[in-house]
């Protein structure tokens, strides 16, 4: 592999992840290379991979040795994403009729202005309108028996012409700014409401391991959010189901609101919630920990048929501890039933 350019083996590399490469399958001579990813953003943000010399060079991600090598990086992401697209054969929902499905599923509105620490206030207001930009591109659209939803298949790119705004975004664990940013409040919402309906996720990006911001009138469980980057990072959910499904997307001057329709109602009930929820000291750092759990429970009977983890978060906690409205432990709990055990085994 040694006669391959730079620019074959680069394109060779695949999307994301943690991937070890022995120095005999790098085409320059470091001692060892790793493919790693960068944080996951919040919106829009830079690629996800770089490459991280060994421990004979300085230790340094491909895409911040020059502005060229950080386009191209952002480039071989896009256009990878959009190569698999047009290969997978997958049917995409972009139909937005005029009418409104019957049955509301569920609905929900989100604060788009929020107290997130020392996060800008100019940088909430911007956000405002990159929402009120991209919601009517999603508003309406119906996902048919069969199709996929894809976040970045309606919005498509975030520039300035388009008119977006410079919003948050999370660069190495601290608040910072990027066009488009802020637009993963709308993936929430969606998901949100995903989650209390039949519909499956195939495509959840998840910055649960860091705890960002001070809980402020928190409507949903931590972690249960997504991260979402164009157009490699994307939030998409197929409908497995034998009806359609819609989104309603509408801005206000407050919020951010969303509706979730089919076509006749379902026979389940979703209900999520937080389990094992705490904050726990480890070597001076604080941690958030919780559980996400999904109940299913049958209308007719008003019986729990299933229950489902969503996600186990155990994120530090990047805000002063003074912030935190809960007790901090010394260490995690111990499991209920450790004690039950621990006294039938004595």
């Amino acid at each position: 592999m040694r006669d391959k350019s730079p620019a074959a083996w680069l394109s060779s590399l695949p999307i994301g992840g943690f991937q070890d490469v022995r120095d005999s399958d790098f085409p320059f001579s470091p001692a060892s290379v790793k493919m790693c990813p960068m944080p996951i953003f919040v919106g829009v943000g830079p690629p996800v991979f770089g490459l991280v010399i060994g421990e004979t060079l300085p230790r340094k991600l491909f895409c911040e040795i020059s502005p060229f090598t950080y386009r191209l990086s952002v480039q071989r992401m896009i256009i990878t994403r959009k190569v698999r697209d047009l290969f997978s054969f997958t049917a995409f929902a972009r139909l937005r009729p005029d009418e409104v499905l019957p049955e509301v599923v569920y609905r929900h509105n989100s604060l788009i202005r929020r107290k997130l620490g020392n996060v800008d206030l100019h940088l909430q207001e911007n956000k405002a309108i990159s929402l009120g930009i991209a919601a009517p591109l999603v508003n309406s659209v119906v996902i048919r028996p069969g199709e996929t939803f894809s976040f970045w298949k309606l919005v498509g790119s975030c520039t300035e012409a388009k008119g977006y705004r410079e919003g948050l975004v999370i660069n190495h664990g601290r608040a910072d700014s990027g066009i488009g940013g802020g637009l993963c409040q709308f993936t929430n919402l969606l998901h949100w409401m995903v989650l209390h309906s039949e519909l499956t996720v195939v495509e959840h990006h998840h910055h649960g391991d860091l705890d960002l911001f001070p809980d402020y009138n928190r409507q949903i469980p931590f972690g249960s959010g997504t991260s979402i980057i164009y157009n490699y990072l994307d939030y998409r959910v197929r409908n497995d189901t034998d009806q359609a499904y819609q989104f309603l997307v509408t801005t206000s001057d407050e919020h951010l609101r969303g509706e979730l329709r089919a076509e006749r109602a379902p026979e389940v009930k979703f209900h999520i919630r937080e389990e094992d929820a705490y904050f726990h000291e480890v070597d001076g750092h604080v941690y958030r920990h919780n559980k996400v759990m999904r109940l299913t429970r049958d209308k007719r009977t008003g019986l729990v048929t299933s229950k489902e983890p969503i996600i186990e978060n155990n994120a530090l906690v990047v805000y002063d501890r003074t912030h935190i409205n809960a007790p901090i432990l010394d260490a995690p709990p111990r499991p209920e039933n450790d004690g039950v055990l621990a006294a039938a085994t004595a």
